[in-house]
């Protein structure tokens, strides 16, 4: 019997939003805004290719602002996190 494939592509959905939202966090914190590393992501999430994806999806929201191997929230993804709190 084959599994149901929509099943499995709603926990990738699932896991990629925890991660750019895991991604998304450690940018906007206060006392953290500042340039990252791209490894340091990866050493903290734990897979390359999940932290390239989200960051690609990030950048691509207009959230991340990306310098080589270096990423920052943009101006917008710190004013919408000042307007959540």
């Amino acid at each position: 019997m084959q599994s149901d494939p929509s099943a499995n592509q709603s926990d990738v959905l699932r896991e990629s939003s925890v991660i750019e939202f895991g991604i998304y966090n450690r940018l906007t914190l206060p006392d953290e805004q500042r340039p990252w590393a791209v490894r340091e992501l990866v050493l903290e999430i734990g897979d390359q290719m999940e932290v390239e994806d989200a960051l690609a999806r990030l950048h691509g929201a207009g959230l991340v602002h990306r310098c080589g191997e270096f990423v920052w929230a943009t101006r917008a993804a710190l004013a919408a996190v000042a307007i959540e709190m």
